[in-house]
């Protein structure tokens, strides 16, 4: 009995470690200041949607369906929800209702980057970009994002499932700011 629980809270620090890293991505300045992604509560929660579904697509693909990792990314999101709505002062009866609709906007997008990616149309991509991310305005800054996507997905499909569970996530360069910090 010892022994599951101590199984079961090692996946789940482990899921909070590859969300941190999930989160960390996203709030690459690149995102805001060279894509275009407004750099606000509503911009920031696409950027994470965005990389929390690059993950699970690969993990869909990578690990045992039995294996809780991804709805253990799930409730580290929800949570991660849960906590920046009262950080921003939202009243404790408003906030399940706007965890609700956060957790159906991640299924909601999912479902509308996956329909996207399965058409192989980098268009289709973008323009599902354009309606979630840029407010319905297709631009160059949607096409470049989904070239982003496309990218993160080839990366995060070259590795292993073990590095991908160890939190090494393999995104594209468009930001390293570890490496330009003095």
């Amino acid at each position: 009995m010892l022994d599951s629980l101590i199984a079961r809270s090692e996946m789940r620090r482990k899921a909070g470690e590859i969300y941190g890293v999930i989160v960390t991505r996203a709030r690459c300045p690149e995102f805001y200041s060279e894509m275009g992604v407004l750099d606000t509560p509503s911009g920031r929660y696409e950027m994470v949607v965005l990389h929390l579904f690059l993950v699970l697509e690969r993990l869909r693909t990578a690990t045992d369906p039995s294996s809780p990792i991804p709805r253990l990314l799930v409730e580290a999101f929800v949570s991660d929800m849960d906590d920046s709505l009262r950080e921003l002062g939202t009243g404790d009866l408003a906030v399940p209702k706007k965890v609700r609709r956060a957790a159906d906007g991640l299924l909601a997008r999912s479902m509308a980057y996956r329909a996207a990616l399965e058409t192989g149309n980098e268009r289709d991509l973008a323009k599902a970009l354009a309606a979630h991310v840029y407010d319905g305005a297709e631009s160059a800054q949607a096409r470049s994002l989904a070239q982003y996507m496309r990218e993160a997905l080839g990366s995060l499909a070259a590795m292993e499932a073990v590095q991908i569970l160890d939190g090494s996530l393999g995104f594209p360069k468009v930001c390293d700011t570890a490496a330009e910090a003095p």
